[in-house]
């Protein structure tokens, strides 16, 4: 009864490292064609944008908020200086 229980041990271990290494080339597998898609995606993306040309016109760019404040305060600085001189 020993060896038939070891017998059925040793079989159900050989099963299972069986069914676990083909997990894992699975899982591989699936990984590496994702890494090749992605590489394929990327350089097709570059190629798309470098082939592409943009001859849409552009958007006048509108003041930033600094540069706003900027004018502003040469403004004010301006007034303060036509102040002092006229003192």
């Amino acid at each position: 009864m020993k060896v038939f229980k070891l017998t059925l041990f040793a079989i159900s271990l050989v099963l299972a490292l069986m069914l676990a290494f083909s997990i894992i080339g699975i899982v591989y597998s699936v990984l590496w064609y994702l890494f090749w898609i992605g590489v394929l995606a990327i350089a097709g993306f570059a190629g798309y944008k470098l082939l592409t040309k943009n001859d849409s016109p552009q958007l006048v760019s509108r003041n930033t908020a600094a540069e706003i404040e900027i004018e502003s305060s040469r403004k004010a600085l301006e007034k303060y200086k036509r102040r002092l001189k006229l003192r």
